[in-house]
């Protein structure tokens, strides 16, 4: 028998304050301050302690303090303001999308990730991806875009990283109680949690489905440790990227299939479906099999499913693209591809890698959509060298994957000092405007004073949380107390301090600065010009070349010399994320270029008035301008990583030694700030804020994504005809007769004369098809830019020569002299392909050897 029985005291939230309770269930208060103070003025000391967490405030927050709150005139006020502001958001019928697109009634965008991060009270993210997918639901609500977030939702979330006396990185995996997350399940018309079924290699597993609310968005998340599963099924959504390669294809297959299912069990019905990285790409082969059960073939459904789909890639580097292997996917498919209509051979080449013959799912992805993006303008080029295999013979350009550029959601990671700077400055509604250049513009006008001393005050706060976390983690590795001192001594607000926080992937090169110890050491021991460098992050706990990076700076953080002035901190998640991209003075972003999709730690550091040092990759290499930050290295490739790593060392350390250190510490006049220094600010927040927000690339996504996806698929659907059965009959054609299409010239072109206007003649064999069919083109291009064609030029069809032959005439206009080449295409053409290689076919006229 126990001494002690288990009791549980809640306080009664008083009737005047009742809406709180649900109001804590909408994550739209956590962008915005005057809510945020709904809570912390209940109890300031207690929302430190639960982190933010209006869940667990509610639950412990005295019965008295309720009470006394329910009674105070200023909070009632304050209550009663944040109330109507937040029923005038949820109702607003002026939003931007029913303005753009008034007639767009069953628009309905599903947005598949297996990461979203939208606040730190719902610990399911790791990293960029997760935070993107975060910032990416706060704006379609901002900006009342149709669309469901789909996800999983994780047991034990991500790691809480700490560092051990040696620096070695310690994975620790709680277990959350969902009952003190801002989540609630979603329930069946008898009040029961709804569920949703897969079947998994012979047996079935279970999710139930639990809702987060962000404004007037919801992300439904799947969870599998219910009672009905077995052990090995419950933990399926017990880790984000945590097990093997067979719990990564477990979680996906219940992220793509049951997350359709789900939709479907709620009744929601997308119009677009978004895949936002390869993880999810397991939706299609639902979508298909719905179909094909509804009583399409396995060709009309494929087109179907693709003709609304949307893939986005985030992955510069080939090898870090999902694959499995044969054997693996025959484990949990050999069931359901059956459902789909097939035989193995032609289910798993919607997959086939055919240099390692595995299972990829961004090549799934790719074939069960038809739009198809990066997310930045290089990561798009990148993008294309990547995948050019996958549309063989296709000029690298027109391979049809574009890009939208990321952006960050201003408003969730704004430091409080700079929105009230705004506020003051740019108008009381400078939110409702944050992709306008003309409102950015008047920044210039804010005294330089004043925007220095938001940022000191930016910088203290930083140093404050910095000192905790070191000393909380020097006392529990038991670290001497005169060291911890020392280290908390030498953080000085006023010195120079740099910033790198960011995944500990080797190719993001965090020791890079280390690379010449002796240079470094001078830099930070300039007791006249002093310098700081934070450092945070997480290595995959896979990752093992990543965590002896942190080990190393750790190592180095403990030297006697750089006590203070090299820094590491613990538990890189949101809180932290918001004090480092505010309370620094520089950015620093090194990655091996190409390497860096897009990053957005950069932008939210731009919005806070912070300086970009970085390499010119992802974002940073449209966003710089020469005189809003400064860059490491050159804007080129290299072959030899080595090679790669000294030449940007020494860029960076030439330019800290000569431009940033000098910039900075250019104080005159008896200002404990640079004028000079302030000016870059001020040019970073105005040429990079508007840009790089959500706000912009939510509506780039719509304009140029979703709506030409569901405008395309209406068409598709329209009319009695079956216009897939249409497009899938034409495909067949084409492949049948592709191969025995021979192209030849039957009037040269002169190689060299002083025209600038040139005539040819081209004699095509069709086969069986018709010249409907195709587009014939000449392409000129200048030597030596063979990837960057001057004109394509279509060539008319001027003569029959037989039932299969057809003569095809034009002229090639040349812009100026100089030394050219011209080839001859022809292309599939249809107007119902959304775009022109679509199908991956070209053939090309072969000229003779000089």
């Amino acid at each position: 028998m126990g001494r002690f029985r288990r009791i549980t005291v809640k306080s009664e939230v008083p009737e005047k304050l009742k809406k709180l309770e649900e109001f804590s269930y909408n994550l739209w208060w956590s962008w915005k301050p005057q809510a945020q103070k709904l809570f912390s003025h209940l109890d300031k000391e207690l929302w430190y302690k639960v982190k933010h967490n209006p869940l667990r405030m509610l639950k412990e927050i005295s019965q008295n303090k309720l009470n006394e709150k329910s009674n105070d005139v200023e909070y009632i006020k304050l209550f009663d303001k944040v109330m109507k502001e937040y029923n005038e958001y949820v109702s607003d019928k002026n939003v931007w999308f029913k303005r753009k697109y008034p007639k767009q009634k069953d628009f309905l965008v599903a947005y598949f990730c297996t990461e979203f991060g939208v606040h730190e009270t719902v610990p399911v993210y790791s990293g960029g991806l997760g935070i993107l997918a975060g910032d990416h639901i706060k704006t379609t609500s901002d900006l009342g875009i149709p669309l469901v977030g789909v996800g999983l939702l994780y047991k034990q979330g991500y790691f809480i990283q700490k560092f051990n006396c040696d620096g070695q990185q310690e994975s620790i995996y709680p277990s959350y109680d969902f009952d003190e997350l801002p989540i609630s399940l979603v329930k069946d018309n008898e009040n029961n949690p709804l569920k949703v079924s897969v079947d998994l290699h012979s047996r079935k597993a279970f999710a139930q489905i639990w809702n987060l609310k962000v404004g007037i968005s919801n992300i439904y998340l799947l969870d599998s440790d219910i009672e009905e599963n077995l052990p090995e099924d419950r933990i399926l959504t017990s880790q984000l990227y945590g097990g093997d390669n067979e719990m990564r294809l477990t979680q996906e297959y219940f992220l793509g299939i049951a997350g359709v299912r789900a939709l479907r069990k709620m009744n929601i019905s997308p119009t677009v479906w978004h895949m936002n990285e390869g993880h999810s790409a397991f939706l299609g082969l639902e979508r298909i099999r719905e179909l094909v059960e509804g009583g399409k073939s396995f060709e009309i459904a494929k087109e179907a499913v693709a003709s609304s789909a949307v893939f986005t890639t985030h992955t510069p580097v080939p090898a870090g693209h999902d694959a499995f292997n044969e054997g693996l996917m025959r484990k949990y498919f050999t069931e359901f591809h059956a459902k789909l209509g097939v035989n193995w051979d032609v289910f798993f080449d919607l997959g086939r890698d055919p240099i390692d013959n595995k299972f990829s799912m961004t090549i799934l992805a790719f074939n069960l959509s038809k739009s198809y993006n990066g997310v930045s303008k290089l990561h798009g080029e990148v993008s294309r060298k990547i995948w050019q295999d996958f549309w063989k013979d296709i000029p690298v350009n027109e391979i049809p994957i574009t890009h939208v550029t990321n952006g960050i959601h201003t408003e969730t990671w704004i430091a409080k000092e700079f929105r009230e700077l705004y506020e003051k400055h740019l108008g009381k509604k400078w939110t409702e405007t944050i992709n306008s250049d003309k409102m950015w513009k008047k920044v210039e006008d804010i005294p330089a004073k004043e925007m220095w001393e938001s940022h000191i005050h930016r910088k203290k706060r930083l140093i404050d949380i910095a000192k905790k976390n070191i000393e909380k983690r020097n006392r529990a590795n038991g670290i001497p107390e005169h060291i911890t001192n020392k280290i908390k001594e030498k953080m000085n607000p006023n010195a120079l301090i740099i910033g790198f926080a960011r995944r500990f992937a080797t190719y993001k090169r965090a020791t890079l600065i280390f690379r010449d110890i002796e240079r470094i050491k001078k830099i930070l021991n300039n007791s006249d010009r002093p310098v700081i460098l934070f450092f945070a992050g997480k290595a995959h706990p896979a990752d093992k070349p990543g965590q002896e990076f942190i080990r190393q700076i750790y190592h180095l953080s403990m030297q006697e010399e750089f006590l203070g002035k090299i820094n590491i901190l613990e538990n890189y998640n949101i809180t932290l994320a918001r004090y480092l991209v505010s309370g620094v003075d520089v950015w620093l972003n090194n990655p091996r270029r190409p390497r860096e999709a897009s990053g957005t730690s950069g932008e939210k550091a731009c919005v806070n008035g912070v300086i970009n040092f970085s390499v010119l990759d992802g974002w940073w290499d449209e966003g710089y301008n020469t005189k809003n930050g400064w860059i490491i290295g050159e804007d080129k490739d290299y072959e030899n990583y080595d090679i790669q790593d000294g030449d940007d060392a020494s860029s960076l350390y030439f330019t800290l030694e000569n431009s940033i250190i000098p910039e900075y510490y250019d104080q005159k006049n008896g200002d404990r700030f640079s004028n000079k220094w302030v000016n870059r600010m001020k040019e970073s927040i105005i040429t990079n804020s508007p840009q790089f927000s959500t706000n912009r690339m939510l509506k780039d996504y719509v304009n140029n994504i979703y709506i030409p996806t569901f405008e395309y698929n209406n068409k598709m659907n329209s009319d009695s005809d079956d216009k897939y059965s249409q497009l899938v009959e034409w495909k067949n054609k084409i492949k049948a007769n592709w191969n025995n299409i021979r192209i030849r010239e039957i009037e040269s072109i002169n190689i060299s004369n002083n025209e600038l206007e040139l005539s040819g003649k081209i004699e095509v064999f069709l086969n069986e098809l018709d010249p409907k069919d195709v587009k014939v083109e000449t392409i000129l291009v200048q030597e030596g830019y063979e990837d960057e064609p001057i004109s394509i030029t279509e060539l008319e069809m001027v003569d029959k020569v037989s039932n299969n032959d057809f003569v095809y005439a034009g002229k090639i206009e040349i812009p100026k002299g100089g030394v050219y080449k011209y080839a001859v295409r022809v292309r599939p053409y249809n107007e119902l392909l959304l775009s022109k290689f679509e199908n991956r076919y070209i053939k090309w006229m072969a000229f003779p050897e000089m």
